[in-house]
């Protein structure tokens, strides 16, 4: 967890806040997202969407442009509100319309570097930071009030909070629940393998599913590195990786099939969730083995390394 965060996270934030607006706020995105799962794949989704990998095979923040970065803000905020299109009305003054207030919306890559322009003194900010390489990210709630503010403000009239305001943001989530981004926690060996000159596309694909193995693997790290319009058809049947690496011992569990997320429990994995899989190199089980699944007739349980004369792995059923 990030330590610019506080640690106890046990209490209600809002529970002795005497800002009834902000409570109102507050309460609102708690009951549309109580445990942060849509706020967690909306920022997964903008800061994909802003690596635009299936065109560019980027991954990572630190690959993008300056320019680029500045454009976050925007898309945050974009997608925020379609996300949320059942809490944020438009705004009268500001960005968002919230339980009948309204609300700035301000992003950063930088804990609490928010700048508040002018007309959003006084008002409730929505305020939210991402950092993909600690996977990490957090929302809150602040009233940008002047007690709350730095007395300097830059050239464009825009003031930071101070310390009175940092401690006054009435956090909703805490970080380190941003769905995986595997591409950019990888070791630089598998990368190099998975991205080598020359490959095509579906020999990339494979490489993935080989070198990242029992994690989450998103569409989006697929189409990275597949770079084409058809990227999901290099993991399916039929010439795709599911095809390719069965000889090898691998099978590739899908979380759009409850039959995959299934098998993945019974194996030990971590159960991919829609839209994402999960690979993992299986050889035939004893019945006194632990995590184990019967497919096709047989027994199977999930290895390490397979040798060099690995099984071929079972078909596993989508039903």
């Amino acid at each position: 967890m990030s330590d610019h965060l506080p640690g106890d996270w046990s209490h209600d934030p809002v529970a002795a806040e005497s800002d009834t607006a902000l409570v109102e706020v507050y309460r609102a995105f708690e009951r549309a997202d109580p445990d942060g799962v849509r706020i967690a794949r909306m920022m997964r989704h903008t800061l994909d969407q802003l690596y635009d990998g299936q065109r560019t095979g980027r991954y990572s923040w630190d690959q993008l442009h300056k320019t680029e970065r500045t454009h976050f803000g925007t898309l945050f905020e974009i997608n925020l509100r379609r996300e949320f299109d059942d809490v944020i009305d438009e705004g009268v003054k500001l960005d968002y319309r919230i339980a009948g207030h309204d609300v700035d919306c301000k992003f950063s890559q930088t804990m609490y570097a928010w700048m508040i322009p002018p007309e959003a003194v006084g008002e409730l900010l929505f305020v939210g930071y991402v950092k993909d390489s600690a996977s990490e990210f957090a929302v809150g709630v602040v009233r940008a009030s002047p007690e709350h503010l730095r007395s300097g403000a830059n050239r464009d009239a825009k003031v930071g909070l101070n310390g009175a305001g940092r401690s006054a943001v009435r956090w909703l989530h805490r970080p380190g629940d941003l769905p995986p981004n595997v591409l950019l926690h990888a070791h630089p060996d598998d990368v190099a393998a998975i991205f080598k000159p020359g490959q095509s596309g579906q020999a990339r694909v494979n490489e993935l599913f080989r070198r990242i193995v029992r994690q989450r693997i998103g569409r989006n790290a697929v189409a990275t590195v597949a770079q084409q319009d058809d990227f999901m058809k290099r993991v399916r049947e039929n010439g795709g990786a599911r095809s390719a690496l069965r000889p090898e011992g691998y099978i590739i569990l899908g979380g759009d099939y409850a039959k995959h997320r299934w098998v993945a429990r019974q194996l030990g994995l971590v159960e991919p969730e829609p839209g994402e899989m999960v690979s993992a190199q299986v050889s035939p089980a004893l019945g006194s083995d632990p995590n184990t699944v019967e497919l096709d007739g047989v027994l199977w349980k999930v290895v390490d390394d397979a040798g060099p004369n690995p099984s071929i792995a079972p078909r596993v059923p989508y039903k």
